[in-house]
């Protein structure tokens, strides 16, 4: 990837009801996502219940994944752990299924300093020649990866684009203004994509896009081409949207609303389980205007 950008989806992982790996209906949400426009797809990261994953599962979403997007777009691969032998192992697993960039998030639960955090990227960044995305989301990580630590490892060659999900506006604004031109910052919460975005972020890797891509699309598209208005109109349309897919831990409410549109089971693996009935309800709720307001 020349520079990542635009609208990506952090692509959930479907489960059948007896727990295993659901590919058809994985291979029905890609196209679903294709169809909708998005510049690239994330596999295995948060949303995609990665840590309850065996590896040979993640290599048949994988391999799947290859098979139905053919090139179409840019792939990302998730690749992180709280190990950085285990980091580049995984680098080196996945290295056949061809990724234009892996992701790659601050190593969580060991709680590193700013210099543990960057020895961590710097030994990972020799380690391929692949782009690199930074991910910092210290909600599940324990730890905040601060701005100076971020524009340091946005010298290093292959680390192109951090996605930024610490909610730290000036943190962030901070990293926008002053990293390489060549260095895209990507907002990791769908909320604020309109508001990093008109300030110099490059695109979203979106959650909410799983339900619903191409209003998504839509909005980054205006975005991109300056049309500040009309994206402000449809970002407080899906803001409800934005809010819900998090009012219980995700992907739980995205899985809801999924599974209501018919698309998939509402199965989670533990420890997480499936939607509250008022998660349900309220997705649905969700969805219905939606539908009224014609995005999906």
């Amino acid at each position: 990837m020349k520079e990542i950008k635009g609208c990506g989806t952090a692509l959930i992982t479907p489960f059948t009801k007896g727990g295993e790996i659901d590919l058809e209906n994985f291979t029905k949400l890609v196209e679903r996502q294709l169809e909708g426009g998005v510049d690239f797809l994330v596999p295995l990261g948060t949303t995609a219940e990665t840590p309850t994953l065996e590896d040979y599962e993640k290599e048949l979403l994988l391999d799947r994944l290859q098979q139905i997007n053919r090139g179409r777009v840019p792939i990302i691969i998730g690749v992180g752990t709280n190990s950085t032998k285990g980091v580049i192992s995984n680098i080196k697993k996945f290295e056949k299924y061809g990724a234009n960039a892996l992701l790659v998030v601050v190593p969580y639960y060991n709680k590193p300093t700013q210099q543990g955090i960057y020895e961590h990227y710097k030994a990972i960044s020799e380690s391929t020649s692949t782009p690199i995305v930074l991910y910092n989301v210290p909600s599940r990580t324990g730890i905040n990866m601060s701005a100076e630590t971020t524009l340091r490892l946005a010298q290093l060659n292959n680390i192109v684009a951090t996605k930024e999900a610490s909610s730290n506006y000036a943190q962030i604004s901070e990293i926008i203004g002053n990293a390489p031109q060549r260095f895209s910052v990507i907002s990791g919460n769908d909320d604020e994509t309109f508001p990093l975005m008109t300030t110099g972020a490059k695109g979203v890797i979106s959650v909410a896009a799983n339900v619903a891509p191409k209003p998504i699309v839509r909005l980054v598209g205006y975005l991109q081409e300056g049309k500040v208005a009309e994206a402000a109109l449809l970002h407080h349309k899906l803001m409800p949207l934005f809010k819900g897919c998090f009012i219980e831990s995700n992907p739980i409410p995205s899985k809801a609303a999924i599974a209501s549109m018919g698309l998939i089971e509402n199965i989670l693996r533990l420890p997480l389980t499936s939607s509250t009935p008022q998660t349900e309800q309220l997705m649905k709720k969700i969805l219905e205007q939606l539908r009224v307001d014609k995005l999906i």
